[in-house]
C-alpha cells in the first residue's frame, strides 16, 4: 500500500449511483450530525468528481472539496459545482486551511489512496475541537469484488489506530463486508 491516485480516465465509475450500496448520503449525514441550513464548514478529502460532495453540500454552509488532481476538479466543474463548494487542489496532508477552520470532515473511498498518518495529523490541526470525522473506505477484509485490489486497502483497525495516534477519539469502527466505516472526533 502507498500513496496513489485514481485514474481520471476511469472517473465515470465515480459517478455510478450503485456506489450508494456501499455508502449513502443519509449514512454520511447521520454520522456527521449534519442538519439542513447549518453554517458549518465541511472538508471532503479526496472529493474526486464531487459525487458525494454535491450530495452533502446542501447541509453545510461551506464545503472544501480537496483533491490533488486538477483533472478531477475539471470533471466536478463539468458536473456542476454547488455555490457553497470551494475546489481545493491540494494534497490531503498539507491542507491550505487555518487552524480550527473547519467543523467536520469526510472521506469516502479514498483513505487507501492518501498518506494516512500525515493527513490525519494535518486534519487534526484544521478541525475545530470536538468536530466529527467520517471515513468510509474499501476494507482489506472485504472480498475484493468491488473497489481496488485487496492488497491496496486498509482494514478498520489499522485506520482506527491511525486516528488514535493522531489524537482523535474513535467513536465507531465497523467492518461491513466490502467496506468499513469509522467515526471519530477531534
Amino acid at each position: 500500500m502507498g500513496f496513489h491516485t485514481f485514474d481520471p480516465s476511469r472517473a465515470d465509475r465515480l459517478e455510478d449511483v450503485s456506489r450508494y450500496r456501499f455508502c449513502s448520503r443519509e449514512e454520511l449525514l447521520g454520522a456527521l450530525d449534519a442538519g439542513s441550513g447549518t453554517d458549518d464548514h465541511l472538508i471532503d478529502l479526496g472529493s474526486g468528481t464531487g459525487f458525494y460532495t454535491a450530495d452533502l453540500a446542501p447541509f453545510f454552509g461551506r464545503v472544501s472539496a480537496v483533491d490533488i488532481q486538477a483533472e478531477m476538479h475539471e470533471l466536478f466543474r463539468e458536473n456542476g459545482v454547488p455555490d457553497n463548494v470551494d475546489l481545493v487542489e491540494s494534497s490531503t496532508d498539507s491542507l491550505p486551511l487555518g487552524d480550527g477552520a473547519a467543523d467536520a470532515a469526510v472521506s469516502t473511498m479514498t483513505a487507501h489512496e492518501i498518506p494516512l498518518a500525515s493527513t490525519l495529523t494535518d486534519l487534526r490541526r484544521v478541525l475545530a475541537p470536538d468536530s466529527p470525522v467520517v471515513v468510509v473506505d474499501w476494507s482489506a477484509d472485504g472480498r475484493g469484488e468491488a473497489g481496488p485490489p485487496r492488497d491496496e486497502r486498509h482494514d478498520a483497525d489499522f485506520v482506527a489506530d491511525a486516528f488514535t495516534e493522531a489524537g482523535f477519539s474513535v467513536e465507531v469502527a465497523t467492518e461491513r463486508g466490502e467496506t468499513f466505516s469509522i467515526r471519530a472526533r477531534s
